[in-house]
């Protein structure tokens, strides 16, 4: 049976992606005018605000689910309350990417 973390990581990698596709309709966007450049950046947006999003909530998932360190409500309050979305990015690179890479705090090694 599959993990519903190692669904989630693979739907994250999808959209990362697909993010990382969305980057040469925005080069596309900066260099042209008029009609290349709304369409630029309506398909740069099409393809990567899912993926914004998905890790957006992920993130707040992830904590409520795994978080198993001693600041625990230090943590949730930062990612609830701050509104910009940098602790969600900090918290993005120091949590998820290592539990997706199976090499953090969250991998259970099996004897």
């Amino acid at each position: 049976m599959i993990d519903r973390w190692e669904i989630r990581f693979r739907r994250i990698r999808i959209l990362g992606w697909l993010a990382l596709a969305g980057l040469p309709f925005i080069a596309l966007a900066a260099l042209t005018d008029n009609l290349f450049r709304n369409l630029g950046i309506t398909v740069a947006l099409l393809l990567i605000v899912p993926g914004f999003l998905y890790v957006y909530v992920m993130v707040i998932l992830h904590w409520k689910n795994r978080y198993r360190g001693v600041h625990s409500d230090l943590w949730g309050t930062l990612i609830l309350i701050e509104t910009s979305g940098w602790m969600k990015l900090v918290y993005f690179f120091r949590h998820i990417l290592p539990d997706m890479c199976r090499s953090g705090r969250y991998h259970v090694v099996s004897e």
